[in-house]
C-alpha cells in the first residue's frame, strides 16, 4: 500500500519516506477554511498557505504587498480545516530578508497564532542566517529556489530561471546548502526540467516542482489556477482541471434571473 493511502497525518518525515519510496508528493495552495477542508478531504499531502494570496485573494499584481498579519489570518483559517495535510506557510516579503532575528520573530508568530506546521522562504545562501535561526527554534523550513516571486523586481520578469550554466550551477549549490542547513524540502519554480532532474537526484530531501518538469519529487499548483477560478493566467505548466469561473458565473446569472422573475424563492423554499 502507498504511504499516501496508509498515513493518517502527513509530517516532514512522511514526505521524506515518500521520496525514499519514489512516491510523488501532491501539494496545493489554500487560503481559507472552506477550500482547505475540501482539499484535505481529498487527501492532499501538503497545503501551502502561499503569499500568492496577495494575487488571488487580494488582487495585487505581485506577492510583495501581503503582510505578516494577513498571512497569519489566512494560515489560521486553513489550519482550522485540516486533519491530514501538512500545512506550510510562506514568510511574506520583508519578514525575514536580511534580519535573522526578525525572521525568527515572524516564524514564531506564524507557529503560535496560526498553528502552522512549517514555514517556507525564498532564496539560497543570502537567507542562510534566517534559516539557521528558524531551525534552531525547532521549526521545519521548506526552501524555494529558481523563480522567486518576491524578487520579481530584481529579475524584471517571470520567465524561466537558471537556463544559463552559471545560474544553474548556483542553483545546485544553493539546493545543497539548503539541505545541509536542515530544510526538509525545496520548491523549484520555473526552471528547466533537466536541471530539476539533476537537483532531485542529488538531494536526499524532496523537491516540489512548479513549472519545473516531471522529475521533481512532487508538484504544486495554485488551487485557483487548477480550478479555473482565475481566468487570465495561462502558463505552459498549468493544467486546468475545471473551469469554475464560467461555472460560477453561469450559476450566478441563473440566480439573478430567478430572483428578477420572482421564481426564487418558490413555495417549497419558504416557511
Amino acid at each position: 500500500m502507498s504511504i499516501h493511502k496508509e498515513v493518517k497525518k502527513v509530517t516532514t518525515h512522511v514526505l521524506q519516506a515518500m521520496k525514499a519510496r519514489d512516491e510523488k508528493i501532491a501539494m496545493l495552495t489554500a487560503y481559507d477554511y472552506s477550500m482547505a477542508r475540501i482539499l484535505d478531504a481529498a487527501k492532499i499531502d501538503v497545503l501551502l498557505v502561499g503569499d500568492s494570496a496577495s494575487n488571488v485573494m487580494a488582487g495585487h499584481e505581485t506577492t510583495l504587498p501581503i503582510t505578516l498579519d494577513q498571512m497569519i489570518y489566512h494560515a489560521a483559517s486553513v489550519v482550522r480545516a485540516v486533519e491530514r495535510a501538512l500545512v506550510v506557510v510562506d514568510l511574506p516579503f520583508g519578514s525575514y530578508q536580511g534580519d535573522s532575528k526578525r525572521a525568527l520573530q515572524s516564524t514564531v508568530r506564524i507557529m503560535k497564532e496560526a498553528g502552522a506546521h512549517a514555514v517556507k522562504l525564498e532564496g539560497g545562501k543570502e537567507v542562510k542566517d534566517s534559516i539557521e535561526r528558524i531551525l534552531s527554534a525547532g521549526v521545519p523550513v521548506m526552501g524555494h529556489l529558481g523563480l522567486t516571486p518576491q524578487s520579481i523586481y530584481k529579475f524584471g520578469t517571470y520567465t524561466v530561471r537558471a537556463k544559463e550554466e552559471a545560474e544553474a550551477e548556483r542553483l545546485i549549490k544553493d539546493a545543497k546548502l539548503l539541505q545541509k542547513l536542515g530544510c526538509f524540502a525545496i520548491v523549484l519554480e520555473k526552471i528547466p526540467a533537466k536541471l530539476t532532474k539533476v537537483v532531485s537526484e542529488e538531494l536526499v530531501i524532496p523537491t516540489i516542482g512548479i513549472g519545473a518538469g516531471p522529475d521533481a519529487d512532487g508538484q504544486v499548483l495554485v488551487t485557483h489556477d487548477l480550478l479555473g477560478i482565475t481566468k487570465d493566467f495561462h502558463p505552459r505548466f498549468l493544467r486546468r482541471y475545471l473551469e469554475l469561473f464560467d461555472e460560477i458565473k453561469g450559476a450566478t446569472e441563473r440566480y439573478i434571473h430567478d430572483v428578477k422573475t420572482n421564481d426564487f424563492p418558490n413555495e417549497k423554499e419558504q416557511y
